[in-house]
This record gives C-alpha cells, structure tokens and sequence, in this order.
C-alpha cells in the first residue's frame, strides 16, 4: 500500500551522490544527463544494487539550493533524480529550481510514495512489496520492470493494465540473473511486441 505523505518542504535532502554521466537503462539509454541520488528507502528488494542509499540518516542533508546549483554548473540540460526512493521527500523545490534554470527533469521511482515536484519524464519502476497507487501509474511516461523469474512476466502485465496507452514498456533483466533470464524475456518480447527490453548498458560502459 501506497504511504502517506513526503518528508520535510524539500529545501534539505539526503544527498547520496551527484554525476554527469549516461543514461544507461530505459527509454533514454544513451542520453548524457547528471544524475542525483537521494538517499532512504524502505521498499527492500532482494537484488537492489544500490542499497548504501537506503539508510538516510548515513547521508549529509544538502540544500537544495546547492544542489541545484551543481547541477547547473555540470552543464547538462537534464537531470535524473533517483534513488534509494526519491519521492521519500518533497522534491518541488528541487524540481523548481532546475526548471528556472531550464533543465529538464527526469525521475525514477518506484511509486511507492505521493508524487511531488514537476517532471517532464516519470519512469514508474514498481516493486510488488509495496506497489504503486493507480495515479502515479497514470502520470508514468516509462515502465521499467525488473525481471528476476517467471512470475516477474505476470506481476508486469498487471502494472501494464494501470498505466495509460501512451507509456513507454519495458522489462529489464535483473543483473545478477541476467544469463539465466533474458533468453525468457527475448522470447515473451517476440511474443508479445508490446514490452520492449531495457538492457543496463552503463555496467557495460564501466561507469556509474
């Protein structure tokens, strides 16, 4: 079930790390854009890669306002927000001073929280533990299911059915799987043309 509301008015976040680097997964795969992690998350799944974001405590609280302002200064025209799971905490400021600043706004969530902040791209990744409400499903521009096992295919059927016609689908291998279940995915993507597959190719690449 969905939670309730997001922490704190957003002029202070946990901030794991920032970086301009490549889009590696997804509809953008390839796109240049700086990447900022915010740290918390309860969501807990098994094969999570990035689980030092989880504890916000561990993470210094950073202005917003600074932030932004490396951001700016990386030179990219798009950021990604992600996390742990960003919408944890109020991120209109966030979304409002990039926006002044004319950086579009991505965002990668797991939808287990209330929207917040003004994004030109939403890629809905949900987590069956603690799914997403049918409103973020709606506002979703991507989704990103990971695939771990069969039942994997079926839970992303059921996320298909609450997002809108114009959303971007895809399913992604979970890494340390990878061998044993992407010949799964490229025959259940030949049958069903719909899903497209979502490969990370910035571990590949060798950067972050």
């Amino acid at each position: 079930m969905m939670k309730g509301n997001n922490k704190g008015n957003g002029e202070m976040l946990p901030l794991v790390e920032d970086f301009y680097s490549i889009q590696g997964e997804g509809f953008h795969t390839g796109k240049a854009a700086y990447f900022i992690r915010i740290g918390g998350c309860d969501v807990g799944c098994s094969w999570c890669d990035t689980r030092f974001a989880w504890n916000a405590d561990i993470h210094p609280m950073t202005s917003t306002a600074e932030i932004v302002k490396r951001a700016v200064g990386s030179g990219a025209d798009s950021v990604v927000v992600t996390g742990g799971e960003p919408l944890m905490w109020n991120l209109g400021p966030l979304t409002d001073g990039l926006k002044r600043n004319d950086i579009c706004t991505f965002m990668e969530t797991s939808g287990a929280y209330p929207l917040s902040g003004k994004w030109d791209w939403i890629c809905l990744s949900p987590k069956r533990n603690m799914p997403p409400s049918r409103a973020i499903c709606r506002s979703a521009d991507e989704l990103k299911v990971i695939i771990e096992s069969s039942d994997d295919l079926e839970w992303a059927e059921k996320c298909r059915e609450n997002v809108s016609r114009k959303c971007r689908l895809f399913l992604q291998p979970e890494w340390s799987r990878f061998e044993k279940i992407i010949p799964e995915i490229v025959d259940y993507v030949r049958k069903n043309p719909v899903w497209r597959i979502s490969l990370q190719v910035h571990k590949y690449m060798h950067i972050p």
